[in-house]
């Protein structure tokens, strides 16, 4: 059984918000997601468990993380990634990654963004590894413990070097998790 990755619907909300609070329980306010989903220009992923159902008769299938992007003139910001602890390890956040790359791409952003904490080196690996760099720190940034965040980035997105390197990465990734690409 592998997992599979779709737009949040609204029926997600109560589990995301649950997880939400899991992962990121020092957040005031939490993320609300009635807005953010109702707000343009926020876009959110969930990955779930394929069980070979149709997507669009899934609930209540539970959910195991999701993704959240927002996309601001031709610049992605991905404002956050969020697993279900018993989870984690098992590449879903990474396919919740290729996700909003691709979702990126696919309204012709040039660019994508992201903050980081300065101690998760097993994040900005995953990040490193689809072509993010660091380009600077945002000091205090977290509200938990004023950890200070890495800001990484991704420039020129629709090149053909990244588009190949996405489609590699995305094979790969999906075949460790035992999911046909999405």
């Amino acid at each position: 059984m592998g997992y599979l990755v779709r737009p949040m619907q609204r029926e997600d909300i109560p589990q995301a918000t649950e997880i939400d609070r899991e992962a990121f329980p020092a957040m005031k306010p939490p993320t609300n997601f009635e807005r953010e989903l109702g707000y343009g220009l926020a876009h959110y992923f969930v990955a779930c468990r394929d069980e070979g159902q149709d997507i669009k008769n899934d609930c209540p299938r539970e959910i195991l993380g999701f993704g959240g992007l927002w996309l601001l003139a031709d610049e992605a910001h991905i404002v956050n990634i969020a697993i279900r602890p018993q989870y984690r390890r098992r590449g879903i956040g990474e396919m919740l990654l290729i996700a909003m790359i691709e979702l990126s791409l696919d309204i012709s952003a040039s660019m994508i963004t992201l903050e980081a904490r300065l101690s998760n080196r097993a994040a900005q690996g995953l990040y490193d590894k689809y072509g993010f760099s660091i380009r600077g720190v945002r000091k205090g940034y977290y509200s938990d413990n004023r950890e200070d965040a890495v800001i990484m980035t991704v420039d020129d997105i629709a090149s053909a070097r990244f588009r190949e390197n996405l489609a590699r990465l995305k094979k790969a990734c999906y075949e460790r998790a035992g999911s046909p690409p999405g």
